[in-house]
């Protein structure tokens, strides 16, 4: 057995809890997979796994081999790359998880830019509004919008978002322009339930805060089809200027409430704190952080 496959077999196995994500995340049989973890067990004389019907858990070897092994396997792939990478540039899997609405409409264009640079690299991006764990599921890369909750995760941030109040001109002739945010409780408002934290939508001016509970008559989990009920001319929104900027500039929608201002959320490149950063992934941050400014 080759040691990096029982190497590569065990964290797989130890960070998804179970042979089967493992073997998925590797590309290789359950059976494969278990018997890589099996025979560096017995390479090493230890065990690393408890095994029941359910689920892997770790034994006190297991948890001292998984806090060094990951910088390790990382490390040896960086090293053996930068050799290949003398030849045909950087190569291998990207694996990058991203909110559904931004991945379609910015997200695809970054990467479309980056991959035009670095085409021996293949890219996995899988859109998904649920914060994903990047351990268990595998990936090495997150673009996040908002504050970070989790101490196991470190992040680069690379801008700003702000939501935007917004009606269509069709709307705004049939009721008239709000003036404050108390005015909103007149108004159909189009909520978006994707928006983590309060419900509640706020604005500031001159120091003060206000907030508003929007009714909930018009929901979606979708920034885009927010949008697109403002267009529709159904009722007012507060969606994130990256799905606003070309209704804006052509006039399809119209900004409300100029005299106050919304929240702004950072946008981040995530990964884990315990890993070491790979050079494709470094490549891609430093990308991002170029392409933002």
């Amino acid at each position: 057995m080759d040691m990096i496959d029982g190497l590569k077999a065990f964290v797989a196995t130890a960070q998804t809890g179970s042979f089967t994500r493992a073997a998925q995340r590797l590309g290789i049989s359950n059976r494969l997979t278990s018997k890589y973890v099996a025979e560096l067990e017995t390479r090493i004389g230890t065990r690393l796994l408890q095994r029941t019907t359910r689920q892997v858990s770790l034994t006190p070897a297991g948890q001292d081999l998984l806090a060094r092994a990951p910088a390790l396997l990382n490390e040896l792939e960086d090293m053996l790359g930068s050799v290949a990478e003398q030849d045909k540039g950087l190569s291998g899997l990207l694996r990058i998880s991203a909110p559904v609405t931004y991945g379609e409409t910015h997200l695809r264009r970054l990467l479309s830019r980056f991959s035009s640079h670095h085409p021996n690299i293949i890219i996995d991006l899988r859109l998904n509004d649920a914060h994903v764990d990047l351990a268990t599921e595998g990936f090495d890369l997150a673009f996040r919008i908002g504050r970070l909750e989790s101490a196991s995760l470190k992040y680069r941030q690379l801008g700003q978002v702000r939501n935007l109040l917004v009606a269509s001109p069709d709307y705004l002739q049939r009721y008239p322009k709000p003036q404050s945010p108390a005015d909103l409780q007149h108004h159909r408002c189009i909520v978006d339930t994707n928006t983590r934290g309060d419900p509640r939508w706020s604005f500031q001016q001159n120091g003060a805060e206000f907030t508003f509970a929007p009714s909930r008559q018009l929901m979606v989990n979708s920034a885009r089809v927010a949008r697109d009920w403002a267009l529709d001319g159904i009722g007012i929104a507060l969606c994130p200027d990256f799905v606003l900027q070309q209704s804006l500039a052509d006039g399809s929608l119209v900004p409300l409430l100029d005299d106050y201002q919304t929240p702004q959320h950072p946008i981040c490149a995530v990964y884990l704190s315990g890993s070491v950063l790979s050079r494709k992934v470094r490549a891609l941050i430093d990308f991002a952080v170029e392409e933002f400014e």
